[in-house]
């Protein structure tokens, strides 16, 4: 689990982001990080259009983090971190783990790759349930194993040898009695009894384990090494290696492999625990994006499962919002646009200004804390204000917006209205884009009493790009309607900046008459309207909109 102070806050703007949203959410981020000792990251809720492409790629910027839903993740929870096991490790040396780390599962792994599970269960059932005699031949048993199980030492034999055949006996009469059931290959647990321990060797037995550190004489050692018998001296009696010997056993032949649920780090925890109330099991292994493992939880983790934190750009509307706003802890919302319906948990940190760019607040704040702009820094909020005002020709430009720019043109040592025609120019070069990713470029959703409104936008200073775009759209206009989720009318708008006009296509019930009751002097006509002097979405298109709406 991060320490408090290394979670990341998330800066975001809505979900169809552009330039202001993109620029506003690095700059606001690397303001925080300047004026704070928190671990603030710029992040995007959407795929980024061409203009803002541009300016990152002008100023050498990186496009921020994508993020599609702020709901708590599995690496938000308290994860455990524990080391795994090899698979050929001893029943005895899992429980000793288990039992030091206080854990009921322990992770079988392979350098970094999740193998297995072991559980408690799995090892008391293998000692309470096991009665073949064969066993430790069948599981393939290691004799360092077995070694380090008896806490003996190896006499005689390779002690990296395995146990292949064979069953387990103890040699509990004479040696008369005990040929009648020592076979080849047998591993045979005896005391000190010379006519024993020579018996067995002569059988052909594959080892004997001589009880309670007994004296192995140098002959019986030759004949066990002429024999290719293994011995193992051990301190304890022939009761205790006969309770202790099955825990010698390989983790393997016992750890569940197949089938086994796993989480990564990325998963949404209301989905885990979805899963986890169907499995009886405790523990539940992590993988990260690589399938390596990460460590385990536990339902109990779902206590410590800490919110994300984010803050707010550009909007301030759920329906614009990340996905999974309502399960984040909101910290701030920077905006300029009229308020929407987010709902927080607590106060927060609310700055709306009515002003022409979110990045022209963010300009303040800068001054306001006595932080020094660089030129990257004031290439993006240049680039954001001229986009969103227009150039200062929007309506939606106030006094401030235009005193940030040319103060933000000099820092930059950028001519903003040469820097305004590239970035148009960037943004309106759609000619490989799909009609519905030119649709999507600029799109925005509002809701308007019990109506979901999309308008998108589409700037440009060419008269012929704009008209070349309109029909390649409006084909296709209705169908986007009906393919988008709960949407009752879209609307687009091309703009054409020197003219200082929209050209507005519709589609939906009643959106032609609601478009002409909210600009009574206009008509529609081919499935288009003309709108003279309408450049702003937010501040003329919109407001005209909810009020004709509103009254029908």
């Amino acid at each position: 689990m991060q320490n408090l102070e290394e979670r990341p806050v998330y800066v975001i703007g809505h979900r169809h982001p552009d330039t202001d949203s993109i620029c506003a959410a690095i700059t606001y981020a690397n303001l925080k990080n300047e004026i704070t000792d928190g671990n603030y990251k710029a992040c995007r809720a959407g795929d980024l259009n061409e203009e803002t492409r541009y300016v990152l790629r002008k100023f050498g910027v990186e496009e921020p983090l994508y993020i599609e839903d702020v709901r708590p993740q599995v690496h938000d929870m308290e994860i455990r971190e524990i080391d795994g096991v090899g698979k050929g490790e001893s029943l005895k040396t899992a429980w000793k783990l288990m039992t030091d780390a206080n854990v009921v599962t322990l992770p079988v792994t392979e350098g970094d790759e999740l193998t297995g599970l072991i559980t408690m269960d799995d090892i008391v059932d293998s000692y309470m349930d096991t009665y073949d005699a064969n066993i430790l031949s069948l599981a393939k048993t290691s004799y360092q194993n077995i070694v380090e199980t008896l806490d003996g030492k190896m006499v005689v034999g390779d002690i990296d040898a395995q146990v292949e055949r064979g069953k387990i006996l103890i040699a509990a009469g004479s040696p008369e009695l005990m040929e009648h059931y020592i076979q080849q290959d047998d591993i045979v647990i005896l005391g000190n009894r010379y006519e024993m321990q020579l018996c067995a060797i002569e059988m052909n037995a594959g080892g004997i384990i001589v009880c309670e550190g007994a004296d192995i004489a140098s002959t019986i050692q030759k004949q066990a090494e002429n024999h290719g018998c293994k011995i193992i001296s051990t301190p304890h009696d022939t009761f205790t290696v006969a309770r202790l010997i099955n825990q010698s056993l390989p983790i393997s032949y016992f750890m569940r492999s197949r089938k086994l649920v796993t989480f990564h780090l990325d998963d949404f925890t209301e989905d885990v625990q979805a899963v986890m109330a169907k499995e009886r099991h405790r523990y539940f292994p992590v993988l990260d994006e690589s399938e390596r493992f990460a460590g385990m939880i536990s339902r109990r983790n779902f206590l410590g499962a800490q919110k994300k934190q984010v803050i707010l750009v550009d909007h301030n509307e759920k329906s614009q919002a990340v996905k999974g706003l309502e399960s984040a802890d909101i910290l701030e919302i920077i905006d300029h646009h009229r308020l929407g319906t987010v709902e927080t948990m607590g106060p927060v940190f609310f700055r709306n200004q009515p002003l022409g760019s979110t990045s022209t607040i963010i300009y303040k704040m800068y001054m306001e804390n006595q932080v020094k702009i660089d030129k990257t820094t004031a290439g993006l909020l240049l680039a954001a204000i001229i986009s969103d005002t227009l150039l200062y020709r929007s309506p939606t430009c106030t006094e401030e917006d235009k005193k940030a720019g040319k103060m933000l043109s000099e820092i930059a040592g950028i001519d903003d209205e040469a820097f305004a025609l590239e970035i148009f120019r960037a943004g309106s070069n759609l000619s490989s884009k799909t009609p519905g990713e030119i649709i999507r470029q600029d799109f925005k959703r509002f809701s308007v009493n019990d109506l979901t409104v999309g308008i998108g936008q589409i700037n440009s200073m060419d008269a012929e790009e704009l008209k070349e775009l309109e029909k390649r759209v409006e084909p296709v206009l209705q169908g986007e309607l009906e393919n988008a989720k709960n949407l009752d009318m879209i609307f687009l708008l091309f703009t054409n900046i020197l003219k200082e006009s929209s050209e507005v296509l519709f589609a939906g019930n009643n959106a032609e008459e609601v478009l002409e009751d909210a600009f009574g002097n206009k008509r529609a006509e081919d499935g288009s309207i003309c709108l003279d002097g309408v450049v702003s979405r937010k501040k003329q298109f919109l407001p005209a909109l909810v009020e004709a709406l509103q009254q029908r």
